[in-house]
């Protein structure tokens, strides 16, 4: 597998030296391989190969359904291969339904849980519409393609096949293998099933490039090794950078909770967008809009509304985004002005009289009554933009709560209505 531990210099790729048409393609890209910008050769050179190709490229993308909701991080090979869609190439959409049953053991310090077919089906519904403000639906340019549909097929002889093309040798030279080996923590078979299913992925569609994160490099290589073996030309590897959280700190994830969701409601994502911090926003531009990266806002504060604005309208539209930002201009001023696009909470459920840090707890703007009584004693939490300092304030009625605006901190808010 010689492209797994080849260190390669993709300096020489600079967007300024690009073709016009290939500049969005190569906006942000981490790395690609194999890479030897100075020759001509198609299979060296992806350049070349676009260049020279008479027909479109094939461009692979897989994403695994392990869970019900996509975020920016995962948006950023997505929208990769909606710029190699404007570009004229045939973006092919694998929905790994059969591989995320397995599940991607990359990054993990343990084995994942096996997800049953139930939970993957339910998950995958949900994956075409949260990419569909992304990507090209109308055109012949898209290609969306299920792996359960040839991975569910694979007799023994033929996975057989397919396992003697690596050693386990290479199998544990995969970071995450090695560090679980080291550390003494099990590694499971079927877990060393996953590159090579996600390698066979590339050689039932024939593509031409894959994208991934760059944490993604083994297993796109194996790939290239598979193509190899079927007789194939391999394919080019085209890697982007893992996006860093909200908190600044760690990678975009739900667990962690600092992430931003394509399917979270307009007010949600400008708040939460227009707090990115000044050391990661040039790179929030960079991987999330197609904003000119020297014509952006010299103030910090313009720059953030402008890159809120900017994704909210991405995924909501222009005017559901002027109504988000109207609205969580409202809320920061606390001028009890109508503030639209507030998700809703029924006071419904909760039985009154009730004290304030229930109603945080039951809303789920707190995690649970002690954080709610802290965040009160912090002076985080507002009622229509009055700070509220005493946790066992008491209402004795819904009624007086209606259409109000319930805030902690600067991110989380709701309208409480019956």
């Amino acid at each position: 597998m010689k492209d797994i531990h080849t260190k390669t210099d993709n300096d020489a790729v600079q967007s300024a030296q690009l073709p016009e048409e290939l500049q969005w393609i190569y906006r942000g890209v981490s790395e690609v391989f194999p890479h030897q910008p100075d020759t001509e050769d198609p299979n060296q050179n992806l350049i070349a190969r676009i260049q020279q190709s008479d027909r479109p490229l094939r461009v692979k993308l897989g994403i695994d359904p392990t869970g019900s909701e996509i975020h920016l991080g995962h948006s950023i090979p997505v929208r990769k291969l909606r710029a190699f869609q404007d570009a004229g190439h045939k973006a092919v959409l694998i929905i790994g339904d059969f591989t995320a049953r397995i599940g991607d053991p990359e990054g993990k310090s343990e084995v994942r849980r096996q997800l049953s077919e139930a939970e993957v089906k339910a998950n995958a519904e949900t994956y075409l519409e949260q990419v569909r403000p992304i990507l090209d639906f109308d055109s012949d340019r898209l290609e969306v393609r299920y792996n359960s549909e040839w991975l569910s097929q694979l007799d023994l002889a033929k996975i057989l096949e397919v396992l003697s093309t690596m050693t386990a040798g290479q199998m544990l030279a995969k970071e995450g293998f090695a560090q679980r080996y080291q550390q003494g923590n099990p590694i499971y078979l079927h877990e060393f099933l996953y590159p090579l299913m996600q390698g066979y992925d590339s050689v039932v569609v024939q593509a031409d490039v894959e994208l991934g994160g760059t944490d993604q490099k083994f297993n796109i290589a194996v790939g290239r090794d598979l193509q190899r073996f079927y007789g194939l030309t391999p394919q080019f590897g085209m890697l982007t950078p893992l996006l860093l959280g909200t908190d600044g700190v760690q990678k975009m994830s739900k667990s962690l909770g600092n992430y931003v969701g394509l399917k979270e409601d307009p007010l949600t994502m400008y708040s939460k967008l227009e707090k990115t911090s000044d050391n990661m926003i040039e790179q929030y531009f960079e991987l999330l809009t197609r904003c000119s990266l020297d014509q952006l806002p010299e103030a910090p504060r313009d720059r953030q509304k402008l890159l809120a604005f900017d994704i909210t309208a991405q995924y909501h539209g222009e005017e559901s985004a002027q109504q988000a930002q109207q609205a969580a201009m409202a809320l920061v001023k606390g001028a009890g002005e109508p503030a639209e696009g507030v998700p809703e909470f029924s006071l419904e459920a909760i039985e009154f009289p009730a004290k304030l840090f229930y109603i945080l707890s039951a809303s789920k703007l707190c995690a649970s009554s002690s954080e709610a009584r802290r965040q009160i004693q912090g002076g985080a939490v507002k009622l229509e933009g009055d700070r509220i300092s005493d946790p066992n304030q008491i209402f004795d009625s819904p009624t007086g709560l209606q259409g109000k605006v319930l805030q902690v901190g600067k991110k989380k808010f709701i309208r409480l209505v019956i």
